[in-house]
């Protein structure tokens, strides 16, 4: 037995057609679709999705599974005419959790040795040497513990830097202290020289990094957000910045993207920008995942990584 799956994602054409060449040596001798209304969509059984316009999904009354491409749903969740009784899984794969680790250690490396502030006095010409602090001097909060913030934890802690974790649930991770609950959180912040995000985008996370937040960071901290742009409040994050209680921050995400050419992020200079690339998904290993999802599903077992829709994530 055959199903039919469609491939609904923002993807140019070439993208689209590698995706469809890996997906199809994956799963061999299904039928794909990346255009619902070239088929009946009551035949479709499976969505492999990358943010979909919404509505996309709407009406696929055979629709029995749906796999993410990406490791956030909440652009996906926000759509009204998801289908609510459909399990959903999110992509987790190794190859990106590893990539996430680089990104926030040459991040954390960065701020560390000041290698941000030399950039800027080479287009100064300015030769000066700044003081150097030992990794096990400088205290990295990485707030988001799952499976990319347990990397990232990891392979900070194994470069010699003082890692803590939280979360909004209890998570322990080997060889790192970790903290979860509000309640937490404060103490959590006023011990980093460096905070690492990397939580899920939820309602109760939305604009987590406000004035207060910011403020319990103790003064000449640095702010790296790796999740989702709405997490921080951008005006109280310039403030902070232009009123020196910040030191630098580092952002791969933000509330509009691409960011608009006349945002005031882009010039300002205590800002390191990156287009949202910490951690590309990976066609060549993801499309594995993706299809091992898919033969757990109609195996009757229960694909890893569905989402529990109540959390977000």
């Amino acid at each position: 037995m055959t199903f039919v799956i469609l491939l609904a994602a923002d993807f140019s054409r070439d993208e689209q057609a590698q995706w469809l060449t890996l997906l199809g040596d994956a799963l061999p001798g299904e039928t794909w679709v990346t255009d619902r209304s070239a088929c009946d969509p009551g035949s479709i059984d499976v969505a492999i999705v990358a943010n979909p316009p919404p509505g996309t999904l709407q009406g696929l009354r055979q629709l029995k599974f749906i796999q993410s491409l990406w490791a956030g749903v909440d652009t996906l969740l926000r759509d009204a005419t998801l289908p609510a009784d459909v399990p959903l899984a999110r992509m987790v794969d190794p190859a990106m959790n590893a990539a996430m680790a680089e990104t926030a250690l040459w991040a954390v490396l960065s701020l560390h040795r000041g290698f941000f502030g030399y950039a800027e006095q080479q287009r100064r010409r300015q030769w000066q040497a700044q003081p150097q602090r030992r990794a096990d001097e400088i205290g990295v909060a990485v707030l988001g513990l799952g499976q990319m913030g347990r990397a990232v934890a990891q392979r900070l802690a194994a470069n010699g830097y003082r890692v803590s974790g939280w979360s909004t649930h209890n998570v322990q991770v080997a060889n790192i202290a970790s903290w979860c609950g509000d309640a937490a959180l404060p103490a959590v912040l006023a011990a980093a020289d460096i905070v690492v995000n990397l939580l899920p985008l939820t309602p109760a996370t939305h604009g987590l990094f406000d004035a207060r937040r910011l403020a319990q960071l103790p003064r000449g901290a640095c702010l790296v957000n790796l999740a989702r742009g709405a997490h921080v409040v951008e005006a109280d994050l310039l403030a902070a910045l232009d009123r020196g209680h910040l030191q630098h921050a580092v952002l791969d995400v933000f509330g509009t993207e691409p960011l608009p050419v006349a945002h005031p992020f882009w010039a300002h200079p205590q800002l390191t920008l990156l287009p949202h690339v910490a951690a590309q998904t990976d066609p060549r290993s993801a499309a594995l995942i993706a299809a091992r999802s898919i033969r757990d599903w109609r195996a009757g077992r229960a694909p890893q990584y569905l989402v529990d829709r109540s959390r977000g994530y």
